[in-house]
């Protein structure tokens, strides 16, 4: 079964899917082994690990393309991506599509806030109109070659314009035949329970930690019905807090004596990397020259 077509069945089966998010291709090969069935990668995390910055919409399609491919290189589960504004028109937007399916993802969303945008959890969001999200959806889809690529009407709406707006949002972007229509920031259970009574087809939960407020537990939001609950920058958080600690540690005491305790151990390093089943690769080719040397001298 293709990758894609494992996104949709995930989505699709009873219970709540957890996909935690990766910053690059190595903490999607720790969220992997630790036996997730998907693998997030968004714009938030890619912009701090590629620029160092706050994503505030500064990236472009092929640097996310580039990103992306590297992730899905590097597992065998599914990978659903943020595909950001579309970055620019229909046209920029099929280009997207298209580069991004070769990329190798499983899924995409396209929001619906105006270039550049904004992380969904910050202040000063706007939204392009209606009509000019609809199109660019119309194009994502026209653009699509694999009829598996799930691709994902994101709206920021509830912000902007509050929930009732919002839903009248949802709902056209699902006439127009996107796979799901999700809405960022419904954070609280009456929220999300009428837009999975209003809208049509699954809901994805987002648990941020560029979420400023409370939140329900992820048990609370699969009880209510999520398909999904994403967790896009856990893993960015956690890692720049041990790194933080670790250079602390040695700049203060001259040593990392301190941060060693969170090092993971260098076999398990190892494996985690494939460096045996590299070794070992490179062993069989070599073997096969030399069968060919031999056969060829006797």
């Amino acid at each position: 079964m293709s990758k894609r077509k494992r996104f949709r069945e995930l989505i699709n089966a009873p219970g709540m899917v957890y996909a935690p998010g990766a910053y690059d291709a190595l903490s999607a090969r720790i969220i992997e082994a630790q036996g997730f069935d998907v693998v997030v990668a968004g714009g938030y995390a890619a912009v701090g690990v590629l620029l160092g910055q706050p994503d505030t919409g500064q990236s472009n399609v092929r640097d996310y393309a580039d990103h992306y491919g590297r992730i899905c290189a590097a597992v065998n589960v599914p990978v659903y991506v943020d595909g950001d504004t579309g970055f620019g028109g229909v046209n920029n937007v099929r280009q997207m599509v298209r580069a991004f399916e070769d990329a190798g993802v499983a899924g995409l969303f396209i929001g619906d806030q105006v270039f550049p945008n904004r992380c969904g959890y910050m202040e000063g969001k706007q939204l392009v109109p209606a009509e000019e999200m609809l199109s660019k959806l119309k194009a994502a889809l026209d653009a699509r070659r694999d009829p598996d690529l799930y691709i994902v009407a994101r709206t920021d709406a509830l912000a902007v314009e509050g929930l009732d707006r919002t839903i009248e949002r949802a709902q056209l972007y699902k006439d127009i035949g996107v796979d799901m229509a999700k809405v960022i920031g419904a954070d609280r259970l009456d929220d999300f329970g009428r837009i999975l009574s209003e809208v049509p087809g699954p809901q994805m939960a987002n648990m941020s930690n560029a979420n400023p407020k409370g939140m329900p537990t992820p048990a609370e939001f699969e009880a209510a019905g999520a398909a999904m609950m994403t967790f896009p920058s856990a893993a960015l958080f956690a890692a720049v807090g041990e790194v933080t600690r670790a250079m602390a540690s040695l700049k203060r005491d001259s040593n990392l004596d301190a941060a060693r305790p969170g090092f993971c151990a260098l076999q398990d390093y190892y494996e985690l990397v494939g460096l045996e089943r590299q070794n070992a690769a490179e062993q069989d080719y070599l073997a096969a020259a030399r069968a060919v040397i031999e056969k060829r001298r006797r």
